[in-house]
């Protein structure tokens, strides 16, 4: 079974078993703009949890990707570097970053539900 969660700091990240696909949520590309640029880190980086896992530029400011859960990189959505305006036109399908396999699966239950993640963004905007 497969389930999305949130952070505060705008990520998504989609668990499925051991492996976790991880993006920006569709209110960052919209805060963000039209996105020119995105820096993905190597396959087989271990990352922890907030650390920072990629860089995403836009027309208006560069701004940090952190790590939602801590994971060894395992993929890297390559065809960002090409088409980085893919995040814009579908930041939680398409536009995804990179795939982790999951170290600590109990991190999960700190992110926030996808109504979780709506209701903190009615406190925001």
């Amino acid at each position: 079974m497969t389930t999305i969660r949130y952070t505060k700091d705008h990520e998504w990240l989609r668990l499925d078993g051991d492996a976790a696909t991880v993006g920006i949520s569709n209110y960052a590309q919209a805060q963000l703009g039209d996105i020119v640029y995105v820096e993905l880190p190597p396959v087989g980086k271990n990352i922890a949890k907030g650390d920072e896992a990629a860089v995403v530029e836009s027309v208006k400011a560069a701004s940090e990707v952190y790590a939602p859960m801590s994971g060894e990189v395992t993929a890297v959505n390559s065809e960002l570097e090409g088409a980085p305006g893919t995040v814009n036109d579908d930041a939680e399908g398409k536009g995804w970053f990179l795939k982790l396999k999951v170290v600590n699966p109990a991190e999960f239950a700190e992110l926030m539900s996808e109504e979780q993640y709506k209701a903190f963004l009615e406190t925001i905007e």
